[in-house]
C-alpha cells in the first residue's frame, strides 16, 4: 500500500491522465483507503437507518438498511493495521489480509456451502489501512447467509497453509516492488518518515520487503491472537436486509467467538508520535516531468481534539473550492496547475498536507506564494461567512452522493468505526454545523501557522537546475523555520 494513501490520492487528482501515463499510477490491490473525497478523508453524515448492537463477547454489529436493490454487503472490520506494527512486524497486517480468504476449516472439511460459493456471484476483497483492516463480500440477498458463514469461518478458523502463505508472501513483495519503482512513492515515503520520524512503521500499512520476506505463519497466528478477536472487531452489514434478522444471524454465528481477556490496546498500546522539533526541507530527485511540492504537518487526533477534526474538514473544503482565495492566488494565477489541502482523520495523529503541481520555471515562486497564503489563513477576510456555511452544507450533501453506492458506504462506516467510533460518526453532522470561525482559527494556530513542518519537492535533476529551488525555500520563512515544537 501507499506510505500515505491520502497523499497519493491528492497527487492523483492533481496530476491527471497525462502525468499518470508518463509515470504509472501506483496501486496496491486490497490495501486502499476509504473511497471518500480524493482530497481529504472526512467523516460522513450518519443516517437514521444505521442501527448497532454490541454482543456479549464485545463484537459490534452495525446495520444500514437499503432496499433499493436486492444486494447485500457484509464487511468485517478489525482494529489492526500499521499503527499496531513495530518495525519487526511492519507489513504483516497487510500480509494477513492476503491470507484471509485462503484455506480455513470449512474449505478443509469441504462443507457443502463452500463447494458452490464460486457459482453464487459473490464478490469479495480486503483493504489494509493505518488503523483498520477490513474484509467484505457483496452478493445478492438470497446468498446473505452463505456470505456470513464464509466470513465466520475465515476469521475464526484460518489454516494458514504453508504453500499458500509462501505464494501470498511473494505477491505482497511484488506489490512493494511495484510501489518502490514509482517515483511518486518516494515523495509519500519521505514525508511519512520525516513527519513520524520516531515510529515511521506505524504509518506504513504496506510494510517493507525485509519484514514481509521474513514473515512466518507463526507470526500470522500472533496477529490473529492479538487483534482478530470479537472485542476488537465489528461486522457491518448494509443493503437489502432487516436489522433484526442480521442481529440474530450474527449472534448465532459469532456469539460463541471467545472474547480476548485483555484489550489488545491495553496490552499493546499505540505509540505516541512525538511532535516535530523543527521544520525541514528536502528535494527528491526522480525522473518526473513536472514539479510536485508537498508540505506536511501533524494534525489533530481523534479522542484528543475532536473539535479540531471538524474544523480541519470544513477549512480543507473551503480551500478546495475554485472560488476560494487560496485557489485564486495559486491556481488562477498560473503559479500551479493544481493544489489541494487535505487532513486525514486518524486516532493516532492525522497528517495535514498541502500538495501542489507546478513547472520548473515557476516552482520557486509557487513555493513562496504557498507560504504567503499560509500566513494569511487566519485573516478575517480569507474566507467569507457565506463560504463557511456553504462548506458545511456541501459536506452534508456530499454524503448523500456517497450513499448512492451502498457497497462503498459500507467501507466508510467501517473506517469511521475503527478510527473514531460510531458515536463520533453519529454526532458528526451536529458538530460540523456548530463549527465556527473561532474553531477554525484555533485549528490553524494549533497545527499550521508557525508550526514545525516538512517541505518536500519531487523533481528531475534538470528541473532542479532550472528552478534554482532550495531546501530553505521548501521550509518557508526563516522565522517559521526556527519554530520549535515547544512554541
Amino acid at each position: 500500500m501507499k506510505r500515505n494513501l491520502l497523499v497519493f490520492l491528492i497527487v492523483s487528482s492533481l496530476l491527471g491522465p497525462s502525468a499518470v501515463s508518463a509515470n504509472q499510477r501506483r496501486t496496491t490491490p486490497r490495501a486502499t483507503a476509504p473511497q471518500t473525497s480524493a482530497a481529504t478523508a472526512t467523516a460522513r453524515v450518519p443516517d437514521t437507518r444505521i442501527q448497532s448492537r454490541i454482543l456479549q463477547n464485545g463484537l459490534e454489529v452495525i446495520v444500514f438498511e437499503d432496499h433499493s436493490v436486492p444486494l447485500v454487503n457484509v464487511e468485517l472490520a478489525v482494529k489492526n493495521g500499521s499503527y499496531t506494527e513495530p518495525p519487526e512486524l511492519n507489513g504483516l497486517s497487510h500480509l494477513y489480509e492476503h491470507m484471509f480468504f485462503k484455506a480455513n476449516r470449512a474449505t478443509k472439511d469441504r462443507e457443502e456451502y463452500v463447494q458452490t460459493i464460486d457459482q453464487l456471484g459473490i464478490v469479495y476483497n480486503g483493504q489494509t489501512h493505518e488503523e483498520l483492516v477490513n474484509y467484505y463480500f457483496t452478493t445478492t440477498t438470497p446468498n446473505f447467509g452463505v456470505a456470513m458463514r464464509f466470513m465466520r469461518d475465515a476469521v475464526r478458523y484460518p489454516l494458514f497453509d504453508e504453500r499458500q502463505f509462501e505464494q501470498e508472501r511473494e505477491v505482497v513483495i511484488g506489490e512493494l516492488d511495484r510501489h518502490e519503482s514509482n517515483p511518486f512513492g518516494y515523495l509519500s515515503l519521505e514525508m511519512n518518515n520525516r513527519l513520524f520520524y520516531k515510529y515511521p512503521s506505524r504509518k506504513n500499512p504496506g510494510g517493507n520487503r525485509e519484514t514481509v520476506h521474513a514473515a512466518t505463519t507463526e507470526m500470522m497466528r500472533l496477529i490473529q491472537g492479538r487483534y482478530y478477536v470479537p472485542n476488537n472487531s465489528a461486522v457491518v452489514v448494509t443493503g437489502d436486509v432487516k436489522a433484526d434478522e442480521v442481529f440474530q444471524l450474527v449472534t448465532n454465528l459469532f456469539g460463541d467467538w471467545p472474547r480476548r481477556v485483555k484489550d489488545p490496546f491495553v496490552e499493546f498500546p499505540p505509540v505516541e508520535h512525538p511532535p516535530l522539533e523543527k521544520s525541514g526541507g528536502m528535494i527528491i530527485r526522480q525522473p518526473v516531468q513536472n514539479v510536485i511540492i508537498m508540505i506536511g504537518w501533524h494534525g489533530p487526533s481523534i479522542g484528543k481534539d475532536n473539535p479540531g477534526t471538524y474544523a480541519a474538514d470544513v477549512f480543507s473544503f473551503i480551500l478546495r473550492q475554485p472560488n476560494s482565495r487560496f485557489q485564486r492566488a495559486l491556481a488562477d494565477t498560473g503559479l500551479v496547475t493544481g493544489i489541494n489541502l487535505g487532513y486525514y482523520t486518524q486516532r493516532n495523529v492525522g497528517p495535514i498536507n498541502i500538495i501542489a503541481q507546478t513547472t520548473p520555471d515557476k516552482a520557486r515562486a509557487a513555493v513562496r506564494a504557498i507560504y504567503n497564503a499560509i500566513e494569511h489563513f487566519n485573516d478575517r477576510d480569507y474566507y467569507t461567512d457565506e463560504q463557511l456555511e456553504t462548506a458545511k452544507a456541501l459536506l452534508e450533501a456530499e454524503d448523500l452522493f456517497d450513499r448512492e453506492k451502498v457497497s462503498e458506504y459500507t467501507h466508510t462506516i467501517s473506517f469511521w468505526w475503527a478510527s473514531t467510533g460510531i458515536d463520533y460518526f453519529r454526532g458528526y453532522l451536529g458538530n460540523l454545523r456548530r463549527t465556527s470561525r473561532a474553531d477554525i482559527s484555533r485549528y490553524i494556530t494549533t497545527y499550521i501557522q508557525g508550526k514545525p513542518h516538512v517541505g518536500l519537492a519531487l523533481m528531475s535533476e534538470q528541473s532542479l537546475k532550472q528552478s534554482q529551488l532550495t531546501q530553505e525555500d521548501l521550509m518557508g520563512d526563516r522565522k517559521q523555520n526556527a519554530t520549535t515544537a515547544n512554541r
